[in-house]
């Protein structure tokens, strides 16, 4: 075995330009394919972490989001007075009221018109969410026509730095304050005090209930008494579960859309590694012959072949993660299907990501390599040792 690890290694040695060739082009394939795959995971994690364990939400039954919600003004009462619901320092229900609307303002990067979410929401919102904090300015003031921004959204939108005045729903708002979410979906959003926000656009009930309950565990309890509650036609979920129910579309389609591209490419880079290694075989014809002579079985040589196309394409697999490692934590957005509204989030790479482009790169390989392999074992053992 040591004998066929050092052949091996001395013949990715000796032919360099091929090698090297090939390695770059399985290289490019792992990075697209990496970056493909952070695309859809930094979009996923986005959204997913915009839930915590203890909060529920209540929406319309039958309604699949907010913007196609609604929950009466006269429920909410009911909502709050449930046992399953956490209580403040003074006693209050933790229940946010919410409206979520959608605006158009212009994107800093080219001046075109984005959707831009605008939640209106209770009093209780920022101890309800308690992962918001405020990075600038301080939280707007309920009853005023002030506004808490994003952090990604005061960055990729126009008009929505600190102090600045937006104008939406027929009235002027006061950004008083940038917010951040530990990277959740809030941070491309607009907030404001939902009393407010629903005469500006003309509406006269929530879309959505947001509480915190008393334990994880309450859900179950909290579920089967709205839905034995004959006033309340509503729905509660798990807010994690919401959140990721957002993002399966668009996560869905980014997998498989990347996944279409870097298989063409991969065709490419396969062939490459195909060329390669059958040059390799009619290069080598003497010394597979002499390994034969020597004892070596046609297993033994198609399982060196392929252990040297898989070898070299898992170092073509490192080199294309370590491409790919800058986009790690760069922002970007896309529209989220869901709301039909614009989400920024950050490529993220995580280690399984990594371990998934390697294993790609030694897919390749062995596809590319399979069949000189299998040339190089049915080579008879006469004829290549007439060639020495």
């Amino acid at each position: 075995m040591g004998l066929i690890t050092s052949y091996n290694l001395r013949s990715m040695l000796a032919r360099k330009a091929t090698a090297a060739m090939t390695l770059m082009g399985i290289a490019m394939v792992v990075a697209v394919f990496v970056m493909t795959l952070a695309l859809a995971q930094g979009f996923r994690a986005t959204l997913v972490s915009s839930g915590s364990p203890q909060n529920a939400i209540v929406l319309r039954k039958g309604a699949t989001a907010e913007t196609v919600s609604a929950v009466l003004r006269p429920q909410l009462p009911l909502i709050e007075s449930l046992q399953q619901v956490a209580r403040g320092a003074d006693g209050q229900a933790l229940a946010s009221p919410e409206l979520v609307v959608i605006i158009s303002l212009p994107r800093l990067s080219d001046l075109q018109p984005a959707n831009v979410p605008v939640r209106g929401v209770g009093p209780k919102a920022f101890q309800v969410r308690d992962t918001l904090k405020m990075a600038e300015g301080r939280r707007f003031t309920p009853g005023t026509r002030e506004i808490n921004v994003g952090r990604l959204a005061s960055r990729r939108f126009g008009g929505l730095t600190l102090d600045s005045d937006v104008k939406f729903g027929g009235a002027a708002w006061r950004v008083v304050g940038i917010f951040t979410a530990d990277d959740a979906s809030f941070e491309s959003e607009v907030w404001g005090d939902v009393d407010l926000m629903m005469p500006a656009f003309q509406r006269n009930g929530y879309q959505s209930v947001t509480v915190k309950l008393t334990d994880p565990s309450a859900f179950e309890s909290f579920e089967s008494v709205i839905a034995g509650d004959p006033r309340l036609d509503l729905r509660p979920r798990r807010e994690q579960e919401y959140y990721e129910g957002q993002a399966e579309t668009l996560t869905t389609v980014i997998r498989v859309f990347g996944t279409f591209v870097t298989l063409i490419l991969s065709i490419s880079a396969m062939f490459g590694a195909m060329n390669t290694m059958y040059a390799a075989v009619a290069y080598r014809t003497r010394e597979i012959g002499t390994l034969r002579a020597l004892g070596f079985s046609r297993t033994r040589v198609v399982t060196a072949f392929l252990a040297e196309s898989v070898a070299l394409a898992l170092v073509g697999g490192v080199v294309g993660c370590l491409l790919a490692l800058p986009v790690h934590g760069l922002s970007t957005g896309t529209t989220n299907f869901a709301s039909f509204s614009e989400v920024a989030f950050k490529f993220r790479i995580t280690p399984l990501l990594l371990v998934e482009g390697l294993a790609f790169a030694a897919l390749m390989g062995a596809a590319g390599g399979l069949l000189p392999a299998l040339r190089a074992a049915r080579i008879p053992v006469a004829r290549a040792l007439r060639e020495i």
